[in-house]
């Protein structure tokens, strides 16, 4: 599972020009979910995003993190972060999975930032979505929860 996180002074969402979500500060994820990732994955992901310390304390250093500021989440599905372009000049997404399974594992990532208590905003599954970021700094982090394993 991959996660492509900006920090954001507001974020919004858009689907057929309908606004389907909308953040104040906080953190803009695009998750993809890959073939063959679990709830393992997802919850590794969770809380390394809840406790990445990226936002500035008083002497602007980053020492603090979405749940230390209060920030809030806008979480949109992307399999595009799945995208394999080192030939040809057509990205290959067949190490995303499949609709069923990456909808299943987004909606119970956003379940556990929900039961989190944090405000959460999203996007919709399959939608073409118009994405509207201010970020913050910019801070642009990439994280791969795979990327655990191999540094254990």
């Amino acid at each position: 599972m991959k996660a492509l996180l900006q920090r954001v002074s507001r974020a919004s969402v858009s689907v057929g020009g309908e606004e389907v979500g909308r953040i104040g500060a906080g953190l803009v994820v695009l998750l993809g979910v890959a073939a063959g990732d679990t709830e393992a994955d997802a919850d590794y992901l969770f809380q390394k995003i809840i406790n990445l310390r990226i936002f500035a304390d008083a002497a602007s250093k980053f020492n603090l993190s979405l749940l230390n500021t209060g920030g809030e989440l806008l979480l949109v599905s992307q399999f595009t972060l799945l995208a394999d372009s080192r030939k040809g000049r057509r990205p290959d997404f067949t190490k995303a999975a499949p609709p069923e399974q990456a909808a299943a594992l987004f909606e119970y990532f956003v379940g556990l930032a929900r039961a989190a208590g944090l405000k959460v905003a999203t996007g919709r599954f399959q939608a073409h979505m118009l994405v509207e970021i201010h970020n913050d700094g910019p801070v642009t982090v990439m994280l791969d929860s795979r990327e655990r394993k191999s540094k254990l």
